[in-house]
């Protein structure tokens, strides 16, 4: 990690409880108060460097107030910032790293420790840091984004999270060799891109000449969701390709919802959220504005997201409430490339309480009707026709023979269910054009499983007596 190394006096600070004192034997004669933290301090230190202070203590003074107690509680970074601010106005020995980097600068600014009160003084300090070192490196410019979110207002104000956000955005799409490996400190033991542990920030084997597109997915998935989304933003802005970065949204949305980690039923998606062993388990209303977030940013792009993640969203979107118009998005998603999906995809299991069905027929319904308006509106559903007045074979057709095939073999798979009522099963069945079907054989085994189990279930309600 970055670090500049500041001051050179031996540390004069000492804590006890809630109060910071400065042992030079000289008596104090400020208290400076930063939430439940006191610290009792000298005014010409502090005057000398913060513009803020000066103005404070002269207030002080002019009043004629015999004790003199200044609450900066609202200072950004809390009382830490401000305690590393105090060592620096002291000129106390510590260190500028790319973890207090941007606490600092906001500190510092809100102190108005500017070049006229001090040359040298901690606004240049921490400018310089941040942009000549923290921003040329990887990991320290994620770290310092990392941060950001405690004091994000003035952050952006100065623009710092800007400054991060280009560094990162354009490093994702640069050889690591160029700036330094990434370090997933996020996510388990430290390892270059390439798979080889560091130790001590050395690697053990040899690193790897190419290194796969994905490599700083795990670093990015340490982000916030606000600040996430304009890494994404500015990914895209600079034409990174859409497969990356759904590759990158994939990979967070995992990491944040749990249900997306297990089988896709939705009875596992309700026993992964409950797992107690899980750490900072988001809440449902969070992981539900997460959801959506991650709808709004996916491409309406056939072929970009997989199926699988699709699915993955979808079933997580049921469990969760999702609002109405994100499983529209993401039924509308699904159905732009259906044909891709696999039974066990479309076997999504029933959440209404309203209806005793063990599946959701009408989400695949309404997946089905997306993807055949597609293939009208692309031209994919016109079969040509020879002389003999016979239907043509088409590459367009290939995907729609597949969805008859995949739909037919869902027929077939919840024709079983007694509760599935003749118009659901007839209409799915009846919405496949029928030059979709070069045979029919899947359709007649659905109908044959279909009649069986009506005809037993009838035979159960009126039994023959003897």
């Amino acid at each position: 990690m970055a670090c500049l190394k500041l001051g050179s006096r031996a540390d004069v600070f000492r804590k006890q409880g809630q109060d910071w004192y400065c042992t030079t034997g000289l008596p104090s004669d400020i208290t400076v108060v930063v939430g439940e933290q006191s610290f009792h301090l000298h005014k010409f230190p502090l005057l000398s460097k913060s513009g803020l202070l000066e103005r404070l203590i002269r207030e002080k003074i002019e009043k004629g107030e015999d004790s003199c107690a200044i609450d900066l509680s609202d200072i950004p970074g809390g009382a830490k910032a401000f305690e590393l601010a105090a060592r620096f106005c002291y000129g106390v020995k510590f260190e500028l790293t790319s973890s207090n980097v941007v606490h600092l600068r906001c500190a510092s600014e809100y102190l108005e420790m500017t070049e006229d009160i001090a040359e040298g003084n901690l606004i240049a300090q921490t400018e310089n840091f941040l942009t000549q070192t923290v921003l040329k490196s990887w990991k320290d410019s994620i770290k310092a984004l990392h941060t950001c979110d405690d004091v994000i207002d003035l952050a952006e104000k100065l623009q710092v999270v800007k400054k991060c956000i280009d560094s990162v955005a354009t490093k994702s799409s640069t050889d690591p060799d160029v700036f330094g490996w990434p370090v997933a400190q996020y996510g388990g033991p430290t390892q270059s891109p390439g798979g080889s542990f560091l130790w001590n920030g050395i690697s053990t084997g040899a690193r790897p000449r190419n290194c796969s597109s994905d490599w700083w997915y795990d670093d990015v998935s340490c982000l916030s969701l606000p600040l996430y989304k304009k890494v994404i933003s500015a990914m895209e802005y600079r034409g990174v390709n859409q497969d990356i970065i759904v590759g990158s949204l994939n990979h967070y949305a995992k990491r944040r919802l749990p249900g997306l980690n297990r089988r896709k039923s939705i009875s596992d998606v309700s026993n992964c959220l409950s797992v107690s062993t899980l750490t900072a388990m988001p809440s449902e209303e969070e992981q539900r504005y997460l959801l959506e977030e991650i709808d709004r940013l996916l491409p309406f792009q056939r072929g970009v997201t997989s199926c699988k993640l699709l699915f993955g969203l979808l079933r997580t979107a049921i469990f969760l409430k999702a609002s109405s118009s994100c499983m529209s998005n993401l039924e509308r998603r699904i159905g732009l490339q259906l044909d891709k999906a696999t039974l066990e995809d479309l076997l999504i299991t029933n959440m209404s309480e309203s209806i005793e069905m063990l599946y959701d027929v009408d989400c695949v319904h309404r997946i089905l009707d997306h993807f055949l308006a597609m293939d009208q509106e692309t031209g994919g559903a016109s079969p040509g026709i020879g002389e003999d007045g016979h239907l043509l074979a088409s590459p367009s057709l290939l995907p729609i023979t597949m969805v008859a095939k995949l739909i037919d073999g869902y027929l077939a798979e919840v024709a079983p269910d007694a509760n599935l009522k003749l118009p659901k099963f007839r209409s799915l069945a009846a919405a496949i054009p029928d030059y979709a079907r070069p045979i029919d054989d899947g359709l007649y085994r659905a109908v044959d499983i279909y009649l069986k189990v009506t005809l037993l279930y009838f035979c159960s309600l009126f039994p023959m007596t003897q």
